[in-house]
């Protein structure tokens, strides 16, 4: 009973991953290597997610903060603002952007919704083509309820840029076990 429906989920985001489009990986690469300061944000089950990733981008020895966070810096010109939104058009996560945008900070944004008003507002944009509650992607059909391939995919990718950032960086896993929290 739980393997089909395990095999159903990881067939999904397959699916979904199988798309990505390199060249916008390699950018948003860049965009992460290329700034001073980091600071992630996002809404629900992707905040969740992206703020996982901004975790891991510090274990790497980046400069990196997660809005919510009582410690997130100043941020402008030499900063970028990584944000996700499955249907770029989470207003919370608009603010926080036109806000950034303001302070002349890059925006970097995972989306599936490249027409959105989040994507708009985006210097560097990968666009994850899966379901989100606005969408109507007819390519990609999901047994799953919500938006949950959105996230699932969302948390893979943000994982196999570690492993990217990791051979960029010449970091291992137990060099980033020394940037680990020893208050756990």
């Amino acid at each position: 009973m739980v393997k089909p429906r395990t095999r159903l989920i990881l067939k999904e985001i397959k699916q979904v991953l199988d798309h990505v489009d390199e060249k916008q990986a390699i950018d948003f690469i860049n965009v992460i290597l290329s700034a001073r300061r980091i600071v992630v944000c996002g809404a629900g089950r992707v905040g969740i997610a992206t703020s996982a990733f901004g975790m891991r981008l510090s274990q790497l020895g980046l400069s990196a903060f997660s809005i919510g966070d009582s410690n997130v810096p100043s941020i402008g010109k030499r900063d970028v603002l990584l944000t996700a939104s499955g249907s770029g058009e989470t207003q919370t996560i608009i603010d926080i952007t036109s806000r950034a945008k303001q302070n002349e900070v890059k925006i970097a944004l995972i989306t599936a919704s490249p027409k959105s008003r989040l994507a708009q507002m985006a210097d560097c944009i990968l666009i994850l083509n899966s379901p989100t509650k606005y969408s109507d992607h007819k390519s990609i059909e999901t047994k799953q309820p919500m938006t949950a391939l959105n996230e699932q995919c969302l948390w893979i990718f943000y994982d196999s840029l570690v492993l990217e950032l990791m051979e960029i960086m010449g970091e291992t896993s137990q060099s980033m076990w020394a940037r680990h929290s020893t208050l756990e």
